[in-house]
């Protein structure tokens, strides 16, 4: 099974990704691929091979075929969507986890994992400032590692359906009186898990003019008029960080609403929970004491390889009623005990894993301090960024918080035509939203690689394009 040949291949891998990365952050290579569609299909024979491979020149076959088409999303030229970065503990991380080869679905199957992924949870949760009942060593709650905020919001859904049905759920579905809320500026994740969790589309909470926050007033109105209608308010997901314009919904004011009226509350705090770690920059923790359920994506900003989403539950009997299958095949003293956790009661499918090693390299490797100094780095940059727009003439500042910074032109043709321009540019990736009915463009910080320099010079190109459509 070429386990001979492995060391040898392995270290030639690593040797090229160290070179990759040495590239990138040089910006030698492009952010955007060349090659249109089709063009990896068509160096890819139609039928897999009889016999087997030299490890070695499916390598090269990697770097020739597969890496030039490409979007780099480490390179710093990469300001579209949010940042989904990496670091060499990670990757070392994902290569020992491989080579371990660890069925995690239950204590009994791998105790070593899920204790580490208890504790590195609870690390994360400390660092975070969240509140203590979020923690295993609480005894109450606790953390668990999803592939990404996705499904850490589905998972909440159906913990509080069955929550809001007292059970009844699982046995009946919604049968079309449960209600789930949001605003339209929460992430496209949220209507798609409401669809899953049978429940249809969420109830769109109207925003407070200038903030395209959640009006916890309307919210308030909207769930008490359901109620007396004979309906039930299962769940309200708030964003902390929406995708368009990083907006924060007010969790101190909703917090109380949800409370006061059993309705579950979820936090999505996907891009900007990470920013927690810095005590300065924990912009929308007021009010998460009231909250069942808090999500940030490692992923996004803690150098941590996708995927790695941390959900915490503050009542973990409330998603596992929900979650829990127990088969005769899945039997084991240590399950029956009472005394151990099993994650895949935490999750959606049976096989996981082991989630935890790349987060706990992590930590290790880069300390706490290390990445507060990886936050604070990107948030200054998206200081200058920001400045730059509000300084040149014909560009409005639409949106800035934390590493994001959104921008348009004075008129919306010349939105659209920058935006166009933009996505011809094999140097620059931007990503396209619309803010209050009008087109904008938004760039997040977060590359590996970003410095002063490279902001510069993607300012440069911005502007380059923008009066070349003039």
């Amino acid at each position: 099974m070429n386990s001979d040949v492995f060391p040898a291949v392995a270290a030639e891998a690593a040797e090229r990704l160290a070179a990759y990365w040495r590239a990138l952050a040089a910006a030698e290579l492009p952010v955007v691929p060349p090659g249109a569609p089709g063009t990896t299909l068509k160096a890819l024979p139609e039928t897999a091979p009889e016999q087997g491979e030299e490890l070695t020149e499916i390598l090269n076959d990697t770097w020739s075929t597969i890496v030039p088409q490409l979007v780099h999303w480490q390179h710093p030229g990469f300001l579209g969507y949010y940042p989904t970065n990496n670091s060499p503990a990670s990757v070392l991380a994902e290569l020992v986890t491989a080579g371990l080869g660890v069925q995690g679905m239950m204590w009994s199957t791998s105790p070593a994992a899920t204790e580490l992924e208890q504790r590195v949870c609870d690390w994360l949760a400390l660092a975070l400032a969240l509140p203590e009942h979020f923690t295993h060593a609480s005894g109450h709650g606790g953390g668990v590692i999803q592939d990404s905020a996705s499904s850490a919001v589905l998972v909440a859904l159906v913990a509080a359906l069955n929550r809001a049905s007292d059970g009844r759920w699982r046995q009946h579905g919604t049968e079309g009186r449960h209600r789930v809320y949001c605003t339209d500026q929460a992430n496209s994740c949220v209507p798609k898990a409401a669809r899953v969790a049978g429940v249809g589309e969420p109830v769109l909470v109207p925003t407070l003019h200038g903030t395209l926050t959640m009006d916890p007033v309307a919210l308030a109105q909207r769930i008490d008029a359901d109620r007396a209608a004979g309906l039930v308010p299962a769940a309200v997901v708030a964003t902390v960080g929406t995708t368009s314009t990083c907006a924060i919904d007010p969790i101190h004011e909703i917090g109380p609403v949800c409370r006061e009226r059993g309705t579950w509350l979820h936090v999505d705090a996907a891009y900007a929970g990470s920013a927690a770690l810095c005590p300065e920059l924990r912009c929308g923790h007021d009010g998460l004491e009231h909250a069942d359920s808090y999500a940030v994506n490692a992923h996004k900003w803690m150098r941590t390889g996708t995927p790695c989403d941390v959900l915490w539950v503050a009542d973990r009997h409330a998603l596992t009623d929900a979650m829990s299958a127990a088969p005769s095949y899945l039997r084991n003293r240590a399950t029956d005990s009472g005394t151990v956790v099993d994650f895949k009661d935490w999750q959606i499918p049976l096989g996981r894993p082991m989630r935890a090693l790349k987060l706990w390299y992590v930590l290790r490797a880069h300390g706490l301090e290390g990445l507060r100094t990886v936050i604070r780095h990107d948030v200054r940059l998206a200081e200058l960024l920001a400045e730059l727009v509000e300084n040149e003439p014909g560009f409005h500042l639409v949106a800035h918080a934390l590493g994001l910074v959104v921008f348009r032109r004075s008129s919306d043709e010349q939105t659209h035509e920058l935006a166009a321009r933009l996505a011809d540019e094999p140097g620059l990736l931007c990503t396209p939203t619309t803010v209050d009915g009008r087109p904008a463009l938004r760039a997040a910080v977060g590359s590996p690689y970003a410095d002063e320099a490279g902001i510069r010079r993607a300012w440069g190109v911005i502007r380059a394009h923008a009066h070349a459509a003039c």
